[in-house]
């Protein structure tokens, strides 16, 4: 579901990302140990300001998706914050669900487990940041599926469009093609890596149009 037409909402969000320093410009390491001309940092969403117009942003796309979802999940530690907002500003806009999330680790005092919030129960939306290499979305899985409950879409703020890693080796499908023709569910994502190359090349600031060149090679060297 990433081809959900909304250039506005996408572009929008590139630009409010670019705006509160989340989306960064330079040279970066990646976790798969490419150089990378942007870096993209949601734990810098970090103010109640910028964390309310990110959910804002989710919360406009989901309901644009049609995705028909019982709840929301958070896998820790930063969808933890993400379900909570999210959930807020769905009931604002009238669309009122319940939202629970996991520990790292398991509670053996109290209420005791690893899940938080709400029953986990119905059709489960996740919401997280990004999807670097699935894994936090199969464990997501794995404890939704636990509790007797269906896994049926993942919603990000930013699809790198970037071919994932497996064994130290580049492989022909991102970690959201993955998790969408793999495990079969729903992507849902504020922008994509065109919608951030779009924008760069549109803007009026010059030092914003240099980064163009850079990032349209990244993307054209390990691009899916």
């Amino acid at each position: 579901m990433n081809d959900i037409a909304d250039d506005g909402l996408a572009r929008d969000f590139v630009k409010f990302s670019v705006e509160a320093g989340v989306l960064r410009f330079g040279e970066f390491r990646t976790k798969a140990g490419r150089m990378s001309p942007y870096f993209f940092n949601a734990g810098l969403f970090n103010d109640g300001a910028k964390l309310g117009r990110l959910a804002s942003f989710y919360a406009r796309r989901l309901l644009a998706s049609g995705l028909a979802f019982d709840m929301i999940f958070g896998p820790a530690y930063k969808g933890i914050t993400l379900a909570a907002a999210v959930a807020i500003e769905l009931a604002r806009l009238g669309r009122n669900v319940p939202f629970a999330y996991n520990r790292k680790e398991a509670k053996d005092h109290g209420e005791g487990g690893s899940l938080v919030g709400a029953p986990v129960a119905g059709s489960v939306l996740i919401v997280d940041d990004v999807i670097s290499a699935g894994t936090s979305v199969r464990e997501s899985i794995a404890m939704i599926t636990a509790a007797g409950a269906t896994p049926c879409g993942v919603a990000i703020a930013l699809d790198r469009q970037e071919k994932a890693t497996e064994d130290g080796r580049d492989v022909d499908w991102s970690a959201v093609q993955y998790v969408s023709t793999q495990l079969n569910l729903d992507v849902v994502a504020l922008a994509t890596l065109d919608d951030l190359l779009k924008y760069l090349r549109s803007g009026d600031d010059p030092t914003l149009r240099a980064y163009a060149a850079p990032v349209q090679a990244y993307r054209d060297r390990y691009g899916v």
